[in-house]
């Protein structure tokens, strides 16, 4: 056992003892706990920092450790609040994909990969060797992002690209993660009040960042090549809207690609339109077939799209980084725009990337990611195919972290959500992704934050759901 889990067991036998004994009691001495535990005093300690977190017990130093008193909480009155907000249009809803379940709810809702299938030996040999720099641990960073940094991005686009201008470090943002840029984007791009068009259905925090910006989504609809240029076209036309968002390669939550030919038109429309294309390439190290096409951006050579690369999903939630890469005013304004929401992401944060990203053990990383994402997408469409033959995957993703799944008819996405979280097994409901009317007969099954050993569970959960 592992000394995180030992100091977990203790602490959970603590607690028991504490809430058999009145505030003020001193608890027993870390060798007397070591002893009774059969763990070491470092364990023991492990397990006093988790209650001291928890507010159960606190600490004198040269005194003891002693169970700390209970707060009487005093109910408070914000009904007030009600009238003085007033009317809303925020998008408030939570989306199922971040919410917290239980440690055993088989969790197929999230879209971030469990701990076993991120680079942690590089992570932690980074966060060592960055923690000793007493420079990165006490300074701001540029508010641009690290040089370094800057040009790993420039160089990931620029090597796709096919000609034009080239890419440099001086057109890379680094933020906080692909939804910081995405806001960034949006707000700078359009006016609230103004129309955005968008794919239906499309990205959960897409419609949230909008909406809280106060935009209009205007929807398109998918097809089996993307969209149909001349959809947005028209679209763009008829709202005089400038800017469209999408997710071009593994699309959150369909898993669809753009083909080449819908890629070209696009570009096309945009030049004409005179409009930006978000392009949000969240997805680009989670392929499993064959390689992905070139992002939208590489053949950009006017300054039409605004690329998001997102390292979380491959790199570690921990380490939230993204690069939004955009040319001329448009930089000048998401620069000027991202200042709001933050000033810079913090020096340590970037530099352990920047380590990261050089270490000859990344790409080694990223194919043995790419094989389990594959082993695991295989698992859970078999055992589907196994325990709910009457469901259909739409189709087989080539890259991604879930399965789109459409429920038989006469099955609602949300009750048959809420039903299988009463037996264990969190999923997402599809009417979350869409932008206007949801439909309401998908749901979103992830593979990536569970292990292919509790598929066979949770296949029979949603079949029992199902009867």
């Amino acid at each position: 056992m592992n000394d995180g889990s030992s100091a977990a067991r203790v602490a959970g036998e603590l607690r028991a003892w504490i809430r058999e004994r009145p505030a003020g009691a001193k608890l027993p001495s870390t060798r007397i706990l070591a002893g009774e535990y059969q763990v070491g005093p470092v364990t023991v300690q492990s397990a006093l920092q988790l209650l001291v977190a928890d507010g159960l017990v606190e600490t004198r130093p040269g005194v003891g450790t002693f169970i700390a008193a209970t707060r009487q909480a005093r109910p408070v009155d914000v009904s007030w609040q009600t009238t003085a907000l007033g009317w809303s249009d925020v998008f408030d809803v939570e989306g199922s994909g971040v919410r917290t379940h239980a440690p055993d709810v088989i969790g197929l809702h999230t879209g971030y990969p469990s701990p076993s299938l991120l680079p942690g030996a590089l992570l932690r040999s980074a966060v060592q060797k960055v923690s000793r720099d007493p420079e990165i641990l006490m300074s701001a960073a540029p508010a641009s992002g690290l040089p370094q940094l800057r040009a790993w991005f420039a160089r990931d686009l620029d090597g796709q690209r096919t000609g034009g201008s080239g890419i440099d470090e001086s057109d890379v943002i680094v933020t906080s993660g692909g939804q910081s840029a995405l806001s960034a984007s949006l707000r700078a791009l359009a006016a609230p009040g103004e129309a955005i068009i968008v794919e239906s259905p499309t990205y959960w925090g897409a419609m949230a960042a909008a909406k809280a910006h106060g935009l209009r989504m205007i929807p398109i609809a998918r097809t089996k090549d993307g969209i149909d240029p001349a959809d947005l076209d028209a679209a763009l036309a008829a709202h005089g809207s400038r800017v469209f968002y999408a997710q071009p390669t593994y699309a959150n939550p369909t898993g669809d690609v753009w083909s080449p030919h819908v890629r070209a038109e696009v570009m096309q429309v945009l030049a004409a339109r005179k409009a930006f294309l978000v392009e949000d390439d969240w997805a680009r190290d989670l392929y499993y077939d064959a390689e992905p096409l070139p992002p939208i951006a590489a053949a950009d050579e006017n300054g039409h799209v605004v690329y998001i690369r997102s390292l979380t999903k491959s790199l570690s939630p921990a380490i939230r980084v993204a690069g939004l890469v955009a040319r001329g005013p448009a930089l000048r304004r998401i620069r000027s725009s991202r200042w709001v929401s933050e000033l810079f992401v913090p020096p340590f944060t970037q530099q352990v990337a920047v380590d990261v990203l050089a270490h000859p053990g990344w790409n080694r990383h990223r194919a043995a990611l790419r094989r389990e994402l594959r082993t695991r997408r295989d698992e859970l469409r078999a055992q589907l195919t196994r325990a709910v033959p009457e469901v259909e995957v739409t189709q087989v993703p080539r890259g991604g972290l879930s399965l789109w799944v459409r429920l038989p008819r006469g099955h609602h996405a949300a009750e048959v959500a809420e039903r299988a979280l009463t037996l264990g097994l969190a999923i997402s409901p599809g009417s979350e992704w869409f932008p206007t009317e949801p439909y309401d007969q998908f749901i979103r099954m992830s593979f990536a934050a569970t292990p292919h050993t509790r598929y066979v569970e949770a296949a029979n959960i949603l079949a029992e759901v199902l009867r």
